[in-house]
């Protein structure tokens, strides 16, 4: 998995320290603390300090995405992971790092940067791409609504996973369009949506013996 993948993984893991080498790059230009978390209002209510906010997300992501694929080369069933999803999954890592560092440093160096609007749209572009893949996904331990009635049942996964398609593109379309109306709780509203409907509808598959 990780040979199959290796270019991709290290041309990945290069943008997601390119942040670091910015921040490095404006450091004398940055303040010494630095905006590091939004409300959902879009205020800042979390600051870092400069070497926190440059080298940490960075670092973190890195470990993450290299974990992602370690954890996804021992799957047992790593035969049935779609390559083109392997692939969204190896890139979603470095554009939030590279989108989420560009907030900081603008917000650090006086740029109002609406979040609560971009993240939204940011986030809905992600679950509609996500969602175009789910009903693709076969079985397998890593990638997918993995729970215990989709893992116990293929046909329950196959079900699932096409209800699941239709929910997170349907739910990444109005996230967006709750970030052009700026009505960032709605996006709170739909991801518990995303997250309960594929669950109830798994366990009902499940208590009707499917």
């Amino acid at each position: 998995m990780i040979k199959k993948n290796l270019k991709v993984l290290m041309i990945t893991s290069i943008i997601i320290l390119l942040p670091m080498l910015v921040g490095l790059i404006l450091w004398n230009q940055l303040p010494d603390k630095i905006p590091f978390h939004w409300n959902a209002a879009g205020e800042v209510d979390g600051w870092a300090s400069r070497p926190v906010a440059v080298f940490v997300p960075s670092a973190a992501m890195l470990a993450l995405q290299w974990l992602c694929l370690l954890v996804t080369s021992a799957d047992p069933k790593k035969q049935n992971h779609p390559e083109k999803l392997i692939h969204l999954v190896l890139w979603l890592i470095p554009l939030l790092t590279v989108v989420l560092s560009s907030f900081v440093y603008a917000t650090a160096l006086g740029s109002n940067v609406r979040v609560e609007v971009l993240m939204p749209i940011l986030l809905g572009l992600i679950f509609i791409a996500i969602g175009n893949y789910l009903p693709k996904c076969k079985q397998n331990y890593t990638i997918g609504i993995k729970i215990p009635w989709t893992l116990a049942s293929e046909e329950n996964w196959n079900r699932t996973h096409r209800l699941s398609g239709w929910v997170w593109v349907g739910g990444g379309i109005v996230m967006m369009l709750a970030g052009f109306f700026d009505a960032f709780w709605v996006t709170m509203i739909v991801v518990a949506i995303m997250v309960l409907v594929p669950l109830i509808y798994s366990y009902i598959l499940h208590r009707k013996g499917v």
